[in-house]
């Protein structure tokens, strides 16, 4: 008769041995079902409890005040433990007695608690629907039982053995093994005690029986700060938000009639302090919310802020999705820095990355020992240019993975709206490959029409839960209909960012001056397309890296030249149709190019020259937000016309534009650094035509020249109209007139 028996009497005849095999198996760490042998069961007279400590020489099972209800029986050194315990019923609280040495103690015993995942938590992840995953994958603190601790939970459906590790087990993988939802795909444990702050990891053992990398939490709330790779326990934020009144009229970003104006930003280079450290998000929220609020932007758009391993990637490759980086603080921080735009009244645009993701080995690829997250074909799977993995999206739960992210922003962070990156790499199969490198689909084109799926889900999906949101495409392609709605055959994106403006317009600012009559179409050609989507000008992050130089360094001409010619072209792009965005130290003329290790070079603003552009963009903010129409009918024909486009010698461009009450603002552009004294412009109507804005008043640094205030149309016809009035065009610069009265 063994101990058990003899100490406790008949009822401890049962026999409550292990299967020798399982045990060898819970040992080693290779069982896969621990549920299945581990934790309490249910005989007559009471349970049998199978407990794994390794190092325990002694266990037993105590109630609430400690006392032995009975002792379990040692098998193997490994420590597997296994006893009856008389009286034990299904729901009873009990713990575990431990005993190595002269040490004695007491835990939980994570086999005893129930599921995470409810009935409607499987069906909808194997219909691939679920779209707030969130609160039930990743690792949640909560209390089960009465007992505080944190329920993880983790896709892996081919794994074989899925374990939770971290400082509270020794990172040990054969401890926490959790409980696989065969329904679904996903792994699931309570651990008890486990509270915010500690460090984990999954330790997964692939189908060929091989223990895989530790790989960090897809649904991870927090990491570790680089280069160290552990998630952490967080939970979702719980932030007391104090933006309602801006969410009354949030609705009002997605209406194309409304003025956007977007101030682009990488936060760790946006400004540092004095030891060139990280300005933290609580700092954030004091110095650039004020700073975007004062130069009149309408938002902010942040490059990702998804946890990255890679600084130098801005964000580009991230692998925690729905971590906010830690590099500025925390979570709960990051949403005290959204709230605090919002309640200056300035939207709030994230940089999303659904494209693609690093190889990092703590990452998604091969998480479970397949190819789960990434498609299995290189041809659709591999980013040769970026040495990136590209997901699935013929996969249902990969794009309720992917999908369930984008809302997640916007609904624990109050994210107004989402662009997403690098859509021309999602649609095209061949994209960036040569002939014999990708795959036709199966109608023989070269579209990803799992992607475009994808896409079209995202853009009814952010519609369908957050209607107040927007979704922006960098798409640099003449993909079809990408702003149009999903019911009208499009995409369902709200807005495109104009690449091919921005490109041309570029170019042709970058031209001596003298050349400019041999390129005169390039600032003109972007109104031959500019209603076929609903356009962003951007002229973004992407613009001043990688040796382009800055806007300033693109200008040709000396000093003075450099600096008209950027206000010039500052009044051209404010004034022309579509929604504006630029990158930050492009406002005041950033003389170098962005250098993502340091902060702008703000000591510039001691020169006139670069406060005076930034004073002038300051001026085209206010003004494109005052004036009807410069943005009312930035999407539709009606508000655009153009008065002069054949000067090409002398590089003059004059276009109106107009409100719903047909009232025309005229914009003159000179790109030559010549005066042109007495240029007559045909107008629609009489009266005097006020200079609204000029971009070469001595407050912005330029030479002066203009209007005196503005001038007298006469009845004189030119250009098709039956007025005109005779200008004074300074060199290098835009004028901006508006009809008085």
């Amino acid at each position: 008769m063994n101990k058990t028996a003899q100490k406790s009497g008949g009822a401890a005849m049962v026999d409550h041995r292990p299967n020798e095999h399982e045990a060898h198996e819970i040992g080693r760490g290779v069982h896969g079902d621990p549920f299945a042998v581990l934790g309490p069961r249910p005989v007559q007279g009471g349970s049998i409890v199978r407990v794994f400590r390794p190092g325990a020489e002694a266990a037993a099972v105590v109630d609430g005040k400690g006392k032995v209800l009975g002792e379990l029986e040692r098998f193997g050194p490994a420590g597997f433990h296994s006893g009856f315990v008389p009286g034990l019923k299904p729901g009873d609280v009990y713990r575990l007695q431990y005993v190595h040495g002269g040490d004695h103690w007491q835990e939980e015993d994570v086999y005893r608690f129930g599921t995470i995942l409810g009935e409607q938590d499987v069906y909808l992840l194997n219909e691939g629907n679920h779209y707030r995953l969130y609160e039930k994958l990743g690792a949640h603190p909560t209390t089960m039982d009465g007992i505080q601790g944190t329920a993880f939970a983790v896709l892996a459906p081919s794994a074989r053995r899925v374990s939770v590790v971290g400082n509270f087990n020794s990172w040990d993988g054969r401890r926490h093994v959790m409980r696989k939802r065969h329904e679904c795909g996903v792994w699931e444990l309570f651990v008890p005690a486990v509270g915010r702050g500690e460090v984990y990891k999954y330790e997964l053992t692939g189908p060929d029986g091989n223990i895989m990398p530790l790989k960090a939490d897809p649904v991870g709330f927090l990491q570790e700060a680089a280069p160290s790779t552990a998630s952490v326990v967080e939970g979702l934020v719980e932030h007391d938000w104090q933006d309602g009144e801006f969410q009354k009229h949030s609705a009002d970003w997605q209406d194309r009639e409304k003025p956007i104006s977007i101030y682009e930003v990488h936060l760790g280079s946006w400004r540092r302090g004095d030891d060139n450290s990280f300005l933290t998000y609580d700092a954030l929220a004091e110095e650039l919310v004020s700073y975007v609020k004062d130069m009149g932007f309408t938002h902010v758009e942040f490059l990702p802020v998804s946890e990255h391993p890679f600084y130098g990637s801005w964000g580009y490759q991230p692998i925690g999705l729905y971590a906010p980086t830690s590099r500025y603080g925390s979570p709960e921080a990051f949403a005290r820095l959204v709230d605090a735009l919002h309640q200056a009244e300035i939207g709030v645009l994230l940089d999303w990355v659904p494209g693609h993701f690093p190889t990092d080995i703590h990452g998604l690829g091969q998480f479970d020992g397949t190819a789960l997250y990434e498609h299995p074909d290189p041809r659709r799977g591999f980013h040769k240019d970026w040495d990136t993995l590209i997901y699935n999206y013929g996969r249902p739960e990969i794009d309720n993975y992917l999908v369930a992210n984008g809302l997640y922003w916007l609904d624990r962070f109050h994210i107004d709206g989402l662009r997403v990156d690098a859509v021309a790499s999602m649609l095209y199969l061949d994209y960036s490959r040569e002939h014999g490198e990708w795959e036709p689909n199966i109608q023989g084109g070269r579209e990803n029409l799992e992607a475009m799926a994808f896409l079209k889900d995202t853009n009814e999906r952010v519609g369908e839960y957050y209607p107040k949101a927007t979704t922006h495409a960098e798409e640099s392609t003449a993909f079809p209909d990408v702003s149009k709605p999903t019911f009208a055959g499009g995409l369902g994106f709200h807005f495109k960012w104009n690449m091919g403006w921005m490109h041309d317009t570029l170019e042709f600012m970058s031209k001596e001056p003298v050349h400019r009559r041999y390129h005169h179409h390039q600032m003109t050609f972007g109104m031959v397309y500019a209603y076929s989507e609903n356009f962003i000008l951007p002229l973004s992050h992407d613009e001043v890296v990688y040796g382009k130089g800055s806007l300033l360094g693109k200008m040709p001409g000396d000093q003075w030249q450099k600096f008209a010619n950027l206000r010039a072209y500052f009044g051209f792009m404010w004034t022309h149709p579509g929604k504006k965005l630029i990158f930050m130290g492009g406002e005041f003329g950033q003389a170098g190019e962005w250098n993502h290790d340091r902060s702008l070079d703000w000591h510039l603003l001691e020169s006139p020259e670069h406060k005076g552009v930034q004073r002038l963009v300051r001026d085209l903010n206010t003004m494109y937000r005052e004036i009807p129409a410069l943005h009312q009918l930035d999407c539709e024909p009606a508000g655009f016309e153009w008065v002069d486009t054949s000067n090409v010698e002398q590089s003059v461009i004059a276009f109106l534009r107009k409100d719903r009450d047909d009232k025309p603002v005229l914009v003159v552009s000179n790109f030559t650094p010549m005066p042109r004294h007495d240029y007559r412009i045909g107008v629609p109507s009489g009266g005097k035509w006020v200079e609204r804005l000029n971009t070469d008043a001595e407050i912005y640094g330029g030479s002066n020249v203009g209007n005196l205030g503005g001038k007298e149309a006469e009845e004189h016809s030119v250009h098709g109209r039956p007025y005109s009035v005779s200008l004074t065009l300074p060199p290098l610069a835009t004028i901006v007139l508006v009809q008085e009265g």
